[in-house]
């Protein structure tokens, strides 16, 4: 294929994929549709590093604007598609102009879910991490004896809750179900991240839920509780999980379904379309999922470019992530969703252990804590599709290597 390529999006999995096309010598014209005024950047550190301000946004930059230039990549900041014609194969962009493609890629990723502004979550010092301008806006807020309170006790809002504990704010998290991490992780490694926030002086209240927050003169000053009671503050940071951007898709016809459904090939229900990172519904293991990681818009988007490029084999999931908190690294391989039975393993140093998934008998997932040797040893035994001995596994003095012969 030789004509035009349009990505929509200036993210992770946008720039993995024209990247790697033209790493593969493919030559085709390509134009990448940015909504954000910067050109492509790492969105991870946003949450950490740069919010403490140890990274500056021209580290965080893929490549710089000459190397878009060099490898023939026409890229548009500040300019979203309003519009998808699938008919006459063209969009239409936010200043009017139409741009015909061949093949056209969604990378247009998620939204984090804000609060209603009936409830206060249009006051002034309400905050989401998605972008740089609000790591920006949030930072100014990090200083100490200042009080904050984390809507969500998930990966992202602990991430937050680490740094600005590290940064000498009073924290505390709230989260609406039976335990922080529900949603993503075991009770096990919920129990073991609660203990690390909580001895690093944070508040978690869990079965707890916001009421409405209270403001005055429009700046947020207390948060009502579901419990009933009130808590003064002078910060909310929001992080109950994101939204797949797939209202563009669904708008030209596409499925969707929270996000847009594709095919083991990146397909959309559109053959000459295709969807790449945290919008993407991919099959996996006889069930659809959508994964919100670094690792596979990367892993995916080049896996399509190989597609594009004239390849066939089909993208096959691999997942793992990891969160960083406080001095703490949490490292996962696999996806535990469905497991009936876990593991725990202490690890080698003070402070390490892993928590092993199970699923029926075979083994699906691992969450390393601080514990660099259990996460490389099941990311292989996973990606061998070996089981190891429970019996084995749990006993601390058996050496993990020995679980790979």
């Amino acid at each position: 294929m030789s004509g035009r390529l349009v990505v929509i999006g200036g993210g992770q999995a946008a720039f993995a994929l024209v990247a790697k096309l033209r790493a593969l010598q493919d030559t085709r014209p390509i134009t990448v549709i940015a909504a954000e005024a910067c050109l492509p950047y790492q969105r991870p550190p946003l949450s950490k590093k740069y919010l403490l301000r140890e990274m500056s946004l021209d580290r965080l930059l893929y490549r710089p604007e000459a190397w878009y230039a060099e490898h023939g990549i026409d890229i548009r900041l500040s300019t979203t598609v309003t519009r998808v014609d699938r008919r006459a194969s063209e969009v239409t962009l936010s200043d009017g102009s139409r741009l015909a493609y061949e093949t056209l890629a969604f990378a247009t990723g998620a939204t984090p879910r804000r609060l209603p502004a009936s409830i206060g979550g249009d006051l002034e010092g309400v905050y989401v991490v998605r972008d740089f301008r609000d790591a920006d806006r949030l930072a100014e807020e990090m200083k100490p004896g200042r009080r904050v309170l984390v809507i969500g006790g998930g990966y992202i809002g602990l991430e937050a809750a680490a740094v600005a504990r590290s940064c000498g704010l009073e924290v505390t998290v709230i989260e609406m179900a039976d335990r922080i991490l529900q949603r993503v992780a075991s009770a096990a490694t919920s129990a073991i991240v609660r203990e690390i926030h909580r001895s690093h002086g944070v508040d978690i209240r869990e079965r707890m839920g916001l009421h409405r927050l209270i403001g005055e003169g429009g700046q947020v000053t207390a948060a009502e509780l579901s419990d009933g009671s009130v808590m003064p503050l002078d910060v909310v940071i929001v992080g109950i999980g994101v939204a797949a951007n797939d209202a563009l898709a669904h708008d030209a016809g596409l499925e969707t379904s929270n996000g847009i459904l594709v095919d083991s090939h990146g397909r959309t229900s559109d053959p000459a379309i295709f969807a790449i990172g945290d919008c993407a519904v991919l099959p996996w293991q006889g069930m659809r999922i959508r994964l919100e990681s670094v690792q596979n818009a990367v892993d995916q988007a080049e896996a399509i470019a190989a597609i594009l490029a004239g390849g066939s084999a089909p993208y096959d999931p691999k997942p793992w992530f990891w969160s960083d908190q406080y001095d703490v690294k949490l490292q996962i391989a696999g996806f535990g969703l469905g497991h009936d039975e876990t593991l725990v393993r202490p690890g080698q140093r003070e402070g390490s252990v892993s928590v092993w998934y199970f699923r029926q008998g075979k083994l699906i997932a691992v969450d390393a804590i601080n514990d660099a040797k259990a996460y490389v040893t099941g990311k292989k035994l996973l990606e061998a599709g070996v089981t190891p001995d429970p019996a084995l596994l749990a006993d601390p003095q058996v050496d993990l290597k020995s679980l790979l012969v």
